[in-house]
């Protein structure tokens, strides 16, 4: 669906299944109602055109790769009720510029922001434990990393090939 432009889903919709809208690369706008709880792998994977999305507070659990390679993608607010961020959801969003992880966040997949080579800062919360493999590899414009309090286990690699970090602040009780 390479022509389709934006994509409304209806209010009874509670989940958005895995690939539904992967490789439409002239999507550029998509609006998620209140009604869904799950968005599956890969959904939106490929949406080169998609600049900004708002995943809404109804939403509980993302799939892997769900905006994988979407490289326009500026910004992204994740709602609220997100506990978990999947492996690669983002990895090449080299256009991401701005991502708000939310406080009820206890975990970030396996090379989850990896390539997103405008990402400049990011604040891990206190409620994130874990953060897994390569997740800001080859973020080449990533100055600075805030890491939570709670946070039990960096995993390997994690800020590999970031060649403009110049800051990495732990948080400690």
């Amino acid at each position: 669906c390479i022509s389709l432009e934006s994509v409304t889903i209806g209010r009874n919709m509670s989940h958005i299944s895995d690939s539904a809208f992967k490789g439409c690369s002239g999507l550029t706008s998509i609006t998620i109602p209140d009604s869904v709880t799950n968005i599956g792998s890969s959904a939106f994977s490929g949406c080169s055109e998609l600049t900004s999305i708002i995943i809404p507070d109804s939403v509980t659990s993302i799939g892997a790769s769900i905006f994988e390679n979407c490289i326009s993608l500026e910004s992204v607010t994740i709602g609220r009720n997100m506990s978990h961020i999947a492996d690669s959801a983002f990895n090449g969003c080299s256009g991401l510029t701005s991502v708000t992880v939310p406080g009820n966040v206890t975990s970030i997949g396996s090379s989850a922001f990896s390539g997103c080579s405008g990402l400049t800062s990011i604040i891990i919360p206190d409620s994130v434990t874990s953060i897994g493999a390569s997740i800001f590899e080859n973020c080449i414009s990533l100055e600075s990393a805030t890491i939570g309090r709670n946070m039990s286990h960096i995993s390997d690699s994690a800020f590999k090939g970031c060649s403009g970090l110049t800051s990495i602040c732990l948080l400690y009780t």
